[in-house]
């Protein structure tokens, strides 16, 4: 599990001039809530935190808020990150305060590794369903990512969520046998269809020409 420190400050006043002026001066708003305690409004330094954002899996990265003033940092997770629709430039961000021993719900990137048999020697191709996976537990066993072998893999065979294993004390919030990837057949090289009734009419067809033309070449012999 990856940590990630981003330092903030708690910033006074809200509503929409507020935010407008704070993006002006590179900063982005932000609220930490959860934990029992009371929401939080903050300030970001814009770069920062698009610069950690773009380096971690916020999904499922514990993030140690450094807040100013504060002798403690506060763990947390990323829970909404809005961006403009077309700058793509940070506008708001939602942290969850998290608390030692408390399980949290997180999604977590599924890793294949390996490559099938049934790719290597029957020119299979691997299907990806679930990248990522719903999963709750307590902060300390947020797994990283979800790393799956499947090089035992054969043409059909199919991985679901049920064949992997994992801690103590992680649970998968969706269905068991919901798929996790697949090894397709490859694909046969399709050939075009001839109707063998359109091909007899064709030959005769050309008979029928060839005869035609016989025929006017006498006419014309015989004038």
């Amino acid at each position: 599990m990856i940590d990630a420190t981003l330092k903030t400050a708690v910033r006074e006043g809200t509503g929409k001039g507020v935010a407008r002026k704070m993006r002006e001066r590179g900063q982005t708003p932000a609220v930490l809530y959860g934990g029992g305690e009371s929401t939080l409004h903050l300030a970001l330094d814009t770069h920062d935190a698009d610069y950690l954002f773009r380096s971690i899996s916020v999904d499922n990265t514990i993030v140690s808020l450094e807040i100013d003033g504060e002798k403690e940092p506060v763990q947390s997770l990323v829970r909404e990150i809005q961006t403009h629709p077309w700058k793509a430039t940070l506008v708001h961000v939602d942290f969850l305060r998290i608390q030692k021993g408390v399980a949290v719900d997180v999604d977590v990137p599924v890793n294949l590794v390996g490559t099938p048999v049934g790719v290597r020697l029957g020119g299979g191709s691997v299907e990806q369903i679930i990248h990522d996976l719903p999963l709750r537990c307590i902060p300390s066993k947020i797994p990283e990512t979800i790393e799956v072998d499947i090089s035992g893999l054969d043409v059909g065979d199919v991985l679901h969520i049920a064949d992997i294993t994992f801690d103590e004390g992680v649970e998968v919030t969706v269905a068991q046998d919901r798929t996790i990837c697949s090894v397709a057949a490859p694909r046969a090289e399709i050939e075009p269809e001839v109707d063998e009734d359109d091909e007899g009419l064709g030959a005769e067809g050309d008979a029928s020409a060839e005869a035609s033309e016989g025929g006017a070449a006498s006419d014309s012999s015989e004038n």
